[in-house]
């Protein structure tokens, strides 16, 4: 029954036109595909954020931030070899404390070894780039003798470089304590986390909402399987990197081969760019001491190694994690590095593995829930 006022009972006067009409009026303004893009720009622009929040807390914070993101790689590096400690009924503080001793004396042991390979052969590699920047200067002019200015003044190069990355800090003895302390901090992170691995899952669920416990925990394993399978497989391929790479150069009887094989196994921690400048300085040390056709057999060795790590090693070994686009590996290098100089070259690619971990689990979790 209509009342007085020629509407229906409980509606208002033009309640038609702008409770009805609204919605629709609404979506006929905009197309659904205009309406969508919208959409994504908005959850681009909320992600955009989020990420530029999270730079500036860890620049902000890095002296606080560096330890814990050295000591997440370094757990996921070793939790295997906890894994198998606490397999044997070895206690978990005993198994966590064993693999910190034994990290100790393994990279103790390997930075001695490559420290003194390059101690002893630095003098040696840098004489061979001067004269290989000489003989180049006389095909190449200008670039060539750029690059024996450089090799000429390595050693200051290296100190202006070292000056502009330690501003702020006011002696070269506090660099060094500096780094002690992170290291130490690193060490002492690495035995909490493997000890108490098993309450990670708890406290994610403790700080989550109620209802996003699971994919919470779901991403943060995703993202740390992520970053364990990446550290484990790039220190396996830069292992067999620099072994075959230092083989080839004894064989080649180039100067300063065992120092040059411990630039590649550092180098190989910053895919592709390390790659790259180790392999060339070592095809310029061969250029310099033992002629064209030696240099053309080192680069020779160098690019059948690189063939061998991009078409074997890698979706070998790293066919489990995830995979990412070499593009996409070089900008996340070229961020890190703009960001946090070397040390950001080394996390860049690690966290960049685990971005993609959590993408991907959100990713499938989506498809798996869409109608």
């Amino acid at each position: 029954m209509e009342n007085s006022r020629g509407g229906t009972p409980g509606s208002e006067p033009g309640g038609s036109a702008l409770g009805g009409g609204g919605p629709a009026l609404t979506s006929g303004l905009l197309p659904a595909e205009v309406r969508r893009v919208g959409a994504w720009c908005a959850v681009l622009l909320l992600v955009s954020g989020v990420v530029g929040v999270g730079v500036w807390i860890v620049v902000t914070f890095k002296t606080a931030v560096t330890p814990v993101l050295l000591a997440i790689l370094g757990t996921a590096l070793l939790h295997p070899l906890h894994r198998r400690l606490v397999a044997m009924r070895m206690p978990k503080s005993l198994a966590a404390g064993l693999t910190c001793l034994a990290v100790v004396a393994v990279v103790g042991g390997a930075g001695y070894i490559v420290v003194s390979a390059l101690i002893e052969t630095g003098d040696q590699i840098v004489s061979s780039l001067k004269q290989a920047g000489r003989d180049l200067s006389k095909h190449l002019g200008a670039a060539g003798t750029s690059l024996d200015d450089v090799a000429s003044n390595a050693k200051n190069l290296l100190g202006k470089f070292g000056g502009t990355a330690a501003s702020g800090v006011i002696t070269g003895l506090s660099v060094v304590g500096e780094l002690i302390a992170t290291a130490v901090l690193a060490l002492l992170l690495i035995f909490f986390f493997l000890k108490d691995s098993d309450r990670v899952a708890g406290a994610l669920r403790s700080v989550a909402p109620r209802r996003t416990g699971d994919i919470v925990e779901a991403m943060a394993r995703r993202a740390y399987e992520a970053v364990e399978g990446f550290m484990r497989g790039t220190t396996f391929i830069a292992l067999i990197d620099a072994t075959c790479i230092t083989v080839g150069l004894l064989i080649l009887r180039v100067p300063g081969a065992v120092g040059l094989g411990a630039l590649v196994f550092v180098g190989a921690y910053i895919p592709y760019l390390g790659a790259f400048l180790s392999g060339a300085v070592a095809v310029l040390v061969a250029l310099a001491d033992r002629g064209v056709v030696i240099a053309l057999w080192a680069l020779g060795v160098v690019l059948a190694v690189q063939v061998l790590e991009g078409h074997v090693l890698q979706p070998m070994i790293q066919s489990r994690t995830v995979q990412m686009h070499p593009a996409v590996v070089m900008l996340a290098i070229t961020a890190g590095a703009s960001v946090a100089g070397i040390l950001g070259m080394l996390l860049a690619v690690p966290l960049t593995a685990a971005a993609f971990g959590v993408a991907a689990e959100v990713r499938g979790r989506y498809a798996a829930e869409a109608p």
